[in-house]
């Protein structure tokens, strides 16, 4: 499955940061991923919801190649074509207000929190977040991120965020007050293991913000281009934030992240305030511009909901047969929990078998499937699945 002798270049080569699966892979195309031998592979993950609009789709790789041809980047320093484009199709498909590009999900995060301090002024400086959430891993994002097992080894972190549980109204109510900037959350909770938030939860922070004066940041970094149903996961709630961060998906597979905000909040930032050397480049955005608009297409957000719920439905039967004990999901974001704390297990296993899934605890498998996987593919996970669990 991998090569010792890659294994050994990996470990003399790079930091060990990261636990990598016993396997290589040399070749992408819709769903599917391939290793040197030829083995195709289920891609289940996306490379974490990256890969929404499949794996070298065709599309996004005709305009990678005609605008590296053309300029890769030139810096912020001057205008661009393809950046003013994909800020315009952000804005008209979401709230209406201008653009600020980054690289990265932990970028946008960032770039959010800077925006909601200095909106706040000063004497509000609080960020309430949530329990269980993940914004990424530079420091102000990773004091966002409600995860004490990712922030240990890097205290002191950045003052002035308070977390609540998810779902939780009255400590939410409780939290937000006159020295509250922002509430940020993400509307399906991903890294944790997939947790939707209750809509009125969601509204109640819509609400609170508004009381306060405080701006509502949500983090549709991995819920975002059709992954959950519609464009954006906010739409199905019934609010628009005041600000939106999106990363992952954005770039179809090249790196790129951004925030927008709503009308008159998009003002805050002034030259000098943020800045990113790499942001925006005609590269990325010829990249993001062809991922949106294949990701922003009625058709595939009606699959994603169709699919999205037989595949839920699957897992809740395993739920049903006592195979599981909880199915999670919106749209082709989805989760289960298992009776013991053998998920890595059955993550290794599922590999062997030509599938890839992950698990976000001992006891909690994800599926974040590229939203192009059809039915039959769908299909054959769950059977997998069920053979595995009942082994």
């Amino acid at each position: 499955m991998i090569r010792e002798q890659t294994v050994e270049r990996e470990r003399a080569a790079l930091m060990r940061n990261y636990g990598r699966y016993p396997v290589e892979f040399v070749r992408g195309e819709g769903a599917w991923l391939f290793d040197p031998d030829g083995r195709g592979y289920l891609d289940c993950m996306s490379g974490i919801s990256m890969i929404n609009a499949g794996h070298c789709h065709p599309d996004v790789v005709a305009a990678i190649r005609e605008q590296a041809g053309v300029l890769i980047n030139t810096s912020n320093l001057y205008y661009t074509d393809p950046m003013i484009e994909l800020a315009e199709w952000i804005r008209d498909t979401s709230m209406g207000g201008r653009v600020f590009f980054c690289n990265s999900g932990a970028e946008a995060s960032e770039a959010a929190l800077k925006l909601a301090r200095k909106h706040g002024g000063p004497g509000r400086t609080e960020v309430v977040a949530l329990v269980d959430g993940f914004h990424g891993r530079t420091m102000g994002a990773l004091s966002m991120t409600g995860q004490p097992g990712k922030q240990e080894a890097f205290r002191p972190l950045v003052p002035g965020v308070v977390h609540v549980e998810r779902n939780d109204h009255e400590a939410l109510r409780s939290a937000v007050t006159d020295r509250t900037c922002a509430v940020a959350l993400e509307i399906v909770q991903g890294e944790c293991g997939v947790y939707p938030l209750e809509d009125s939860f969601v509204r109640l922070a819509r609400e609170l913000a508004d009381q306060s004066g405080a701006l509502l940041i949500v983090d549709e970094i991995q819920t975002g281009m059709s992954r959950t149903g519609p464009l954006y996961a906010y739409q199905d709630v019934g609010i628009e934030p005041d600000v939106m961060c999106l990363a992952k998906s954005l770039g179809g597979g090249f790196p790129i992240g951004a925030i927008t905000a709503r009308p008159g909040v998009d003002e805050v930032f002034q030259p000098g305030d943020h800045g990113s050397t790499f942001a925006g480049s005609p590269l990325a955005c010829a990249s993001a511009l062809a991922a949106a608009r294949a990701l922003d297409d009625a058709a595939l957000q009606g699959h994603v909901r169709r699919e999205g719920a037989c595949f839920l439905a699957g897992l809740q039967a395993l739920v049903d047969d006592g195979l599981a004990v909880e199915a999670r999901g919106r749209g082709l974001m989805c989760a289960i929990d298992l009776p013991g704390t053998n998920a890595a297990e059955v993550v290794g296993t599922m590999l062997d078998r030509g599938f890839l899934v992950n698990n976000t605890s001992p006891r909690t498998i994800r599926f974040l499937p590229p939203l192009v996987v059809t039915g039959d593919e769908l299909s054959s996970v769950l059977a997998a699945l069920r053979d595995v669990l009942a082994s």
